[in-house]
């Protein structure tokens, strides 16, 4: 091909099928020569018109699938992000058990229960900042999705399966269970 002016001239017998598209609609259809034997275009233009369609719709698709692979990503880092701390409490519920017990055996007015009960409050306190929660338990029914029962008392001074006791607290991080409420439950004879 002659080059003039360093670019090469456009051969007019294969055209691109965007410069045959008018610029102002592009679903209005372009009428297609009556085909003739020997004249190729037409049908030519009809593949490239299927293939650009079907190109369209795989497009359309792919950038939808990249879409919800991108939203699903950002919800599991979030949810990673809201639960990582989970394995970090688990290991310290022991500990918070540990204290109560400590301010429960001690005298109230001395001074090693209040240093104690200082001590527990501050931890307390960081932990409910990272969403620890407890689980209420004294009092509410049953809930085996809350509570494990570790005994069943026939009273009948109190609902059936009431929870009469609490033997172990249970926590909560967030909306996700980290450690059941061990309870005596009530059973009307």
């Amino acid at each position: 091909m002659p080059r003039t002016n360093g670019k090469s001239e456009v051969d007019t017998d294969r055209l691109d099928v965007d410069h045959e598209l008018p610029a102002s609609d592009e679903t209005e259809e372009i009428p297609v020569h009556a085909a003739q034997p020997g004249d190729t275009r037409g049908s030519e233009l009809e593949k490239l018109k299927a293939e650009r369609d079907m190109l369209v719709d795989r497009l359309a698709r792919m950038q939808a699938e990249f879409d919800n692979a991108r939203k699903r990503a950002a919800r599991e880092q979030q949810e990673f992000r809201e639960y990582a701390v989970a394995d970090a409490i688990k290991p310290l519920l022991p500990v918070l058990d540990s204290f109560e017990r400590a301010l429960q055996s001690s005298p109230a007015k001395s001074e090693f229960h209040a240093g104690v009960e200082l001590i527990y409050k501050q931890l307390q306190d960081a932990l409910s900042k990272l969403g620890l929660q407890t689980v209420p338990a004294k009092g509410q029914i049953f809930d085996p999705h809350l509570h494990e029962a570790i005994e069943m008392v026939d009273t009948d001074k109190a609902r059936d399966h009431e929870v009469l006791d609490e033997l172990q607290k249970g926590y909560k991080l967030k909306e996700r269970l980290l450690r059941p409420a061990m309870v005596k439950v009530a059973r009307n004879p």
